[in-house]
C-alpha cells in the first residue's frame, strides 16, 4: 500500500494566514494554527519550521474570487504568496477556488479559529478533487 502523502494547506488573508495539515489516504484535513501578517507577509520562519515538522509533498492555497468568479484585489495578493512560498520552500504549489470556505468553515464548531478551519476546508476541498 503506498505511503500517503501530506499536505499543507492556507488560507491567506493580509492581517492572518490559517493553515491546516491533511493527508492522502482519508482525504481529511486538521486545522493547525493561525499566523500573522504585516500586509499579507507571514512570519516565513514559522512557514519553515511546520514545513520541516509535517515533510509536505505540496502546498496547497486558496484563492479568493468574487462570487461570479472574477479576480479581486485579495486574489493577486494569495497568488503572490503562493509564488513566495514556492520560491523559498522548493515544493509544488497547488491553487483551488476559495469561494465560500469561509461560510462552511462557521458551520463547524468553534473550537478551533476561523481562518486554521478555513484552511481545514480548502485543503479538503482540493484532496477531494484529487480523487
Amino acid at each position: 500500500m503506498p505511503k500517503p502523502r501530506v499536505y499543507l494547506g492556507f488560507d491567506f488573508g493580509m492581517q492572518h494566514i490559517g493553515v491546516a495539515s491533511g493527508q492522502s489516504l482519508t482525504h481529511t484535513a486538521t486545522p493547525l494554527a493561525v499566523l500573522k501578517a504585516h500586509d499579507g507577509i507571514p512570519e516565513w520562519e514559522t512557514i519553515r519550521a511546520l514545513i520541516q515538522e509535517f515533510q509536505p509533498s505540496a502546498l496547497i492555497v486558496g484563492i479568493p474570487l468574487h462570487m461570479n468568479g472574477t479576480e479581486q484585489e485579495l486574489t493577486f495578493a494569495a497568488r503572490k504568496f503562493a509564488h513566495r512560498l514556492q520560491a523559498r520552500f522548493k515544493l509544488p504549489i497547488h491553487t483551488v477556488d476559495e469561494r465560500l470556505t469561509t461560510q462552511a468553515a462557521r458551520r463547524h464548531p468553534p473550537n478551533d479559529p476561523l481562518d486554521s478551519l478555513a484552511a481545514k476546508v480548502i485543503l479538503e476541498d482540493w484532496l477531494h478533487q484529487q480523487k
